[in-house]
């Protein structure tokens, strides 16, 4: 197994990379693009995603890699949370919700995987 040495190449930071485009292009149709709260904290979470698992790869030591990977995991499920705000206000379909939960729930388990490897070597 080849070692990753850079945050770009952990399949993690992809799939939460391709949710952080797919959250601010729905995001930016209809009402919900006028629900300012609404919007900004479903783009700010989606981010943090990215930027945790970045920013734990990036640290010395483990323990306080594991601590930002937590940070984003826990970041996926606020946005699988805010998902059914908009899906539940109508500013987005149940299918789009139902989609965008599925991507933001794979991050989270691919992330809870990272932990994981961390965690034991």
């Amino acid at each position: 197994m080849t070692k990753i040495t850079r945050f770009q190449d952990l399949n993690c930071w992809k799939e939460a990379r391709i949710l952080v485009k797919k959250n601010y292009k729905i995001s930016s149709q209809g009402a919900f693009s006028k629900d300012y709260g609404l919007r900004d904290q479903v783009r700010r979470a989606s981010v943090s995603i990215m930027t945790n698992i970045a920013e734990g790869f990036s640290r010395f030591h483990r323990k306080d890699s594991v601590r930002f990977f937590d940070f984003a995991q826990s970041s996926a499920a606020e946005v699988q949370s805010l998902l059914y705000v908009a899906e539940d206000l109508g500013y987005i379909s149940q299918e789009n919700a139902e989609s965008l939960r599925e991507d933001a729930l794979r991050c989270q388990k691919m992330t809870l995987s990272l932990i994981k490897h961390f965690k034991n070597t």
